[in-house]
């Protein structure tokens, strides 16, 4: 680690108070020199350990900023990884077909596919050794926040915060028995993000490193690089923005809809 104990400390307390009371903060690489993302993920642990205490479950994972075109427009230049909670994870559609977005700062929304774990996934596996793996796959927003001004920060910063508000997931739609089909339309499906006012960006399966099943494998093997806890059976997997993540605001109306892959559109209203 490049920071000390103490530090890594702050930085904790600082990430969990700003979930409770989310504000715009200076990215912690700026504050504290060396922060990098081996100090990045032990702090993820220690968020872990505390929201496990007051009772959260984990659930799965997020790998984020798979879209390499994304990553200039960040200031990045990889994918990192952050816990999936129960409490932030929500199946649609929800009571009123609303999600409230509170006092998040700097909200963006981001439409993904979902994979859900029978087995656990290896390093080292190929794409098909991971497709089977995978239990079913789902359409999902990912509704996504900064509190780094204006969405700049390094990877550090983000993966230390998640960059995280909710998870919202589509229908679950069950893999086994057409997996060489699923491979297949994973990697080469379009999809459509939209604000019914006329904000929209479109995409694919190709833009996240390829497909959603080869951005699993690299969250696999960053795991293992990072002494992240290996993924389990019935945990799932959230695999990166399908589309440019698009500025959202309290009102609008989003959807996602795709062609070339057995999952319906989806849509969600933030207030």
């Amino acid at each position: 680690m490049a920071v000390s104990d103490e530090t890594l400390t702050v930085i904790a307390d600082e990430v969990f108070a700003n979930m409770a009371d989310p504000r715009e903060v200076a990215p912690f690489s700026d504050r504290y020199a060396g922060f990098g993302l081996e100090d990045a993920y032990e702090v993820v642990r220690e968020i872990r350990r505390r929201r496990e205490a007051r009772g959260e479950r984990v659930v799965g994972r997020k790998i984020g900023f798979t879209n390499v075109a994304a990553w200039s427009g960040y200031g990045i230049s990889g994918p990192i990884w952050n816990y999936l909670y129960d409490s932030t994870t929500l199946d649609l559609p929800l009571p009123d077909d609303s999600f409230s977005t509170g006092s998040w700062p700097n909200i963006r929304m981001e439409t993904e596919v979902a994979l859900g774990l029978r087995t656990a996934p290896e390093p080292g596996m190929g794409d098909e050794e991971l497709l089977n793996c995978v239990a079913w796959a789902a359409l999902d927003f990912e509704i996504c926040t900064s509190i780094f001004p204006g969405w700049r920060f390094k990877a550090a910063d983000a993966a230390a915060t998640g960059v995280h508000v909710a998870l919202l997931l589509g229908t679950r739609h069950p893999i086994s028995g057409s997996r060489t089909r699923w491979a297949g339309e994973l990697a080469s499906f379009s999809a459509t993000l939209s604000e019914i006012g006329g904000a929209h960006s479109v995409g694919g399966g190709a833009q996240v490193l390829g497909s959603p099943i080869k951005a699993m494998g690299c969250l696999v093997r960053e795991l293992a690089r990072y002494g992240g806890e290996p993924l389990r059976a019935g945990e799932f997997v959230t695999t990166g923005t399908l589309t440019q993540a698009l500025p959202a605001l309290p009102g609008e109306l989003w959807r996602s809809v795709v062609q070339g892959v057995d999952f319906e559109g989806i849509e969600i209203r933030l207030t």
